[in-house]
């Protein structure tokens, strides 16, 4: 077994980084028996498999050389020694000295987290170059850790980086734990706001001198560059109101083409930012939709500016400064979170009421269209509550039922039709039974309510054009027609005439079928250019073009306007909770009319709301 690393000896200040992207070398093996080495070397050859001629008579005899003796008298053994300790002391002590001169008197240790391979730690005096949690230890011996972030990093980390963060933090906290004589206590895995007595964070590491910090105007110019792009950020107007004390800061950035689960996530992030009085903001810098305002209106900014990018952390939770992305998520949204915030009272939908509070802040927050959008809808609203009026002397107006339909690549719950979609007749039906029984017996005499069941109707919103053609839906009126998705065959053939040699173009792009994550990723590019590149070099080094973030805003906008014009307009909305914009639209409508009115029905199993 190889030797173990003595940390607890030394005079100075440690650190331990993770993950081993430094200083790693292969440990030896724990087996007894010694490997063979290299066929190079010169103690192991294959000269014992080939048999040795007899000697040549003409040639001479293979002695050994007589042994010359020595012209100039060999120290003694004993004075090598001496010499060689004084040598390794002297040299570490210039070491130390040249270390505590340059302020890097922390040796760096790095093992492997992911592999099963063994690693023997090795010792540096610098920093890491890269993002990582790392262990210290001060000069009166006590552990700590904290996350070092180079100030001139960019920012913000990749989704992959974030998430490998996350689990990091745990690693390293066990260890100084360890390091302490402690094991992971049970509330460390259940309390959400658990704080871990050995964190300390950035900010306090730097005081502290644990961590070099920022200093000079030449850090500031570097960084400017590489700061992302928060929304609705100010750079010169706040500049004497000094950072936010807590933040929270949500990156749009996700591997998931799809927008509801992080719209859903962005909803619930500003909700627990303003439970636990943290400023919130939003980095639109890598998102795949485009910048946040081709969607929405800027978020409201605090009275306060954002702090340095290198005190946002993704972990541990009582970081002052947070970082929530999708990479964060089961680190922020996990069983800790469902622990905290679920009503575990309940067995019924009232269980996840909290949690729909959240995203219910966030959604009156920050769900504000640009003023074009958010214009028609008002008037698109408006004209379908006009259009379910019963003229006077009726009791009641007529029922709006909300369809939203959702295909693509995303397949229901229910395991009958897990492998296709659910019938279009099956949402009909349903429809046609929540206006029956909302109009029956509805009349002071307790008779049927003939003139609003004839103004009532159903809106239909679906990513899959082929849909609103569908003669289930031939009486439904399209939620909004602002952004029309079309499908192939409604894209008029650029060269009919098949007699006439014509200039390459690609083939007509039509939104058939539904949303897939492929055909988003490939939208606005040349299929000549896509036919060998692999998906993840859709989402990352092929970047976009204009047109591309183009399209894709076009097909935000219209994710939107669809959600806003049913959960806004619609009395009852009928969808599947396979789909996140169906339980994005029961936070539109609201618990009182979604959940006490049981207004939101949900036809994919027997599923109460949940948010992720």
């Amino acid at each position: 077994m190889p030797p173990h690393l003595d940390l607890s000896q030394s005079t100075h200040a440690k650190m331990i980084v993770s993950p081993p992207r430094l200083n790693l070398r292969r440990a030896a093996s724990y087996h007894t028996e010694k490997a063979p080495l290299s066929s190079t070397s010169s103690r192991f050859n294959f000269n014992h498999l080939i048999s040795s001629p007899p000697p040549s008579p003409g040639l001479p005899a293979l002695v050994p050389r007589p042994r010359q003796s020595p012209t100039s008298p060999r120290p003694s053994r004993v004075l090598r020694i001496v010499a060689w300790v004084v040598g390794l002391a002297l040299t570490l002590s210039i070491l130390r000295t040249v270390a505590k001169k340059h302020g890097r008197g922390v040796p760096v240790v790095g093992w492997a987290l992911e592999t099963q391979e063994e690693y023997e730690m090795v010792g540096q005096y610098d920093l890491p170059d890269f993002p990582t949690p790392i262990a210290v230890t001060d000069r009166q011996g006590r552990s700590k850790w904290t996350v070092s972030i180079p100030p001139t990093y960019e920012f913000p980390l990749t989704v992959k980086e974030y998430a490998d963060m996350c689990a990091q933090c745990q690693e390293v906290a066990s260890h100084v734990r360890e390091l302490h004589g402690r094991s992971n206590p049970p509330e460390s895995r259940t309390n959400y706001y658990y704080e871990d007595p050995y964190f300390l964070d950035v900010s306090e590491a730097e005081k502290r001198g644990l961590l070099p910090g920022v200093e000079g105007k030449a850090w500031k110019v570097t960084a400017q560059a590489q700061d992302g792009h928060l929304v609705g950020e100010r750079k010169d107007g706040l500049v004497d109101k000094g950072f936010c004390k807590t933040s929270l800061t949500f990156v749009l950035e996700t591997s998931d083409a799809g927008l509801g689960p992080t719209l859903m996530m962005l909803w619930m992030a500003y909700g627990l930012a303003q439970k636990e009085k943290r400023s919130f903001f939003i980095d639109d810098s890598r998102w795949a939709y485009g910048e946040y305002t081709t969607i929405f209106k800027a978020p409201p900014m605090p009275e306060c500016n954002p702090p340095p990018r290198h005190e946002m952390l993704p972990c541990p939770r009582q970081a002052r400064h947070l970082i929530v992305s999708a990479g964060t998520a089961r680190a922020t949204f996990g069983d800790s979170f469902n622990a905290e915030y679920e009503n575990l009272y309940r067995s019924d939908v009232y269980r996840e009421r909290p949690v729909y509070d959240l995203a219910r802040a966030g959604y009156e927050a920050l769900f504000r269209l640009n003023d074009q959008d958010q214009s028609y809808v008002d008037s698109r609203v408006k004209e379908i509550r006009e259009k379910a009026k019963v003229p006077q002397g009726g009791y009641n107006d007529g029922m709006v039922v909300g369809i939203h339909v959702r295909h693509g690549d995303l397949h229901p719950f229910e395991y009958q039709y897990n492998g296709a979609y659910i019938p279009l007749d099956v949402y009909t039906q349903k429809a046609r039974e929540v206006i029956e029984d909302y109009h029956n017996y509805s009349t002071p005499l307790g008779g049927e309510d003939v003139a609003a069941k004839a103004h009532s109707f159903m809106i239909v919103a679906s990513d899959d054009p082929d849909v609103y053609d569908d003669e289930e839906l031939s009486n439904a009126v399209r939620a909004q027609e602002q952004i029309k998705l079309a499908s192939k065959q409604h894209i008029p053939d650029p060269s009919p005439d098949k007699t006439i040699m014509h200039k390459f173009v690609d083939e007509a792009f039509g939104w058939e079928g539904g949303f897939f994550a492929t055909m988003f990723w490939n939208l606005g590019r040349s299929t000549l250019n896509n036919a060998n590149a692999a998906q993840e070099d859709l989402q990352t080094s092929l970047k976009p073009s204009a047109e591309t973030m183009r399209l894709r805003g076009l097909i935000g906008r219209a994710y939107m306007l669809d959600l806003a014009v049913l959960g806004q307009a619609s009395d009852t909305v009928i969808c599947t909770m396979s789909a996140m914009g169906c339980r994005l639209l029961a936070v539109i409508m609201g618990w009182d009319k979604a959940m006490k009115g049981e207004n939101w029905v949900n036809i994919d199993g027997g599923y109460q709301w949940t948010s992720l």
